[in-house]
């Protein structure tokens, strides 16, 4: 047997190679610190357990969840959205529960496109947007976040041909893997130029409480228009520490939406039902343990730029997410710098160039362990002496 032209056509994962790199490295017994990644470090919080514990010790959990997901949970995702954004969402048409905003995110290509159709992403960008692309069988044209822009995209400066032929672009801000966010200004551009071209808008606000200098991230869909020309995907992996729940949604145009929920009806019967029951504590619970969270990464942040400072590394601070954007020193690509801070500083980071051609020049780092490590891998890095 061998496998279909479809499968052999989907992007090598990005992170494979750097896990084997850095799983040798700690095999041969070095101390690697590794900020390639982008895994919460910290645990849920106790009151979604709890609340999955009891779930899960219900009877009534252990059947077929609704196809489309509990209405509960729907309901629980637009009281979230009414009281974090003030956006009213219907959740019985507005509302598709996602396993992880991943899925989503590969699948509205197949939901939306067909074979041949062109779609715009941002480059750089989170490198799995191109699966999406690769099993729907549909073309693909970057435009590029560039730092004198912010990394937001210049509307522009798309080639006119392309914005003619698109029929879905991606953005997705606070941003993976540069940190940038973006203001309404930006998201009313983006309904404008939307319009305009008769595009569809995906934002990917999977970073969307992560916000620092006390600027909270805004929703695409809290700018008039949005809903009529786009969705939004949110992920508990990010706000609740929820990574390995695998539990997201997409809110916003109700086409787009039973779209998504059609599509899933052939591929799932929802997600286990306990996980929707804690789902909706966490987005209905208390919501310090974010604020928290929050706080903790920007003190992390902070102490982190400052240590790249200190070494003479001339970087910005990244205003949300727990990435940073590092440029790499005069003399090295983002691959041989890359490989230089493993074997030299035990540092795993991220090459830039594994998120687009845009991505050359710098590394991404999470910060997404405590702030004694966090400083001493810049130390490492300081040692080696090249800045």
């Amino acid at each position: 047997m061998d496998y279909s032209e479809r499968l052999k056509k989907l992007p090598k994962q990005f992170f494979a190679s750097l896990v084997e790199k850095v799983n040798k490295a700690i095999e041969e017994g070095r101390d690697i610190i590794n900020l390639g990644q982008g895994n919460p470090d910290q645990p849920t919080p106790p009151h979604i357990v709890t609340a999955l514990q009891a779930a899960a010790n219900d009877p009534k959990t252990h059947k077929y969840s609704p196809f489309r997901g509990t209405l509960e949970l729907k309901q629980a995702v637009s009281a979230f959205y009414n009281r974090e954004y003030g956006v009213k969402i219907d959740p019985e048409r507005e509302v598709a529960i996602l396993f992880g905003a991943k899925s989503g995110l590969v699948e509205l290509p197949m939901c939306l496109l067909n074979e041949g159709d062109l779609m715009l992403l941002p480059d750089p960008g989170y490198p799995d947007y191109l699966s999406g692309t690769v099993l729907a069988n549909v073309e693909y044209a970057t435009f590029p976040l560039l730092a004198e822009n912010h990394y937001l995209p210049d509307y522009e400066a798309i080639p006119f041909h392309q914005k003619e032929a698109a029929k879905l672009l991606y953005l997705n801000y606070p941003n993976n893997p540069t940190g940038a966010t973006a203001n309404r200004k930006f998201f009313i551009e983006t309904v404008q130029f939307a319009k305009s071209h008769n595009i569809t808008i995906m934002h990917d606000f999977a970073y969307g409480a992560i916000g620092f200098d006390g600027q909270r991230p805004v929703s695409f869909l809290e700018v008039e228009g949005a809903k009529e020309i786009g969705v939004e995907m949110y992920t508990l992996s990010k706000t609740y520490n929820m990574a390995g729940w695998r539990v997201g949604f997409a809110v916003g145009n109700a086409t787009i939406i039973e779209s998504l929920n059609l599509l899933q009806d052939h591929l799932y019967v929802s997600l286990f039902p306990a996980i929707q029951k804690a789902a909706v504590a966490a987005l209905t619970g208390a919501q310090q343990s974010v604020a928290d969270l929050v706080n903790c990464y920007e003190s992390r942040r902070n102490a982190f730029i400052e240590a790249c400072h200190n070494i003479g590394w001339r970087v910005d601070a990244p205003k949300g997410s727990f990435f940073a954007w590092l440029p790499v020193p005069a003399g090295y690509t983002s691959q041989t710098f890359t490989d230089l801070l493993l074997e030299k500083a035990d540092v795993a980071v991220a090459s830039g160039n594994g998120f687009g051609a845009y991505g050359e020049g710098y590394i991404r780092v999470g910060l997404l362990m405590d702030e004694v490590r966090l400083v001493e891998a810049v130390k490492r890095i300081g040692k080696l002496g090249v800045f």
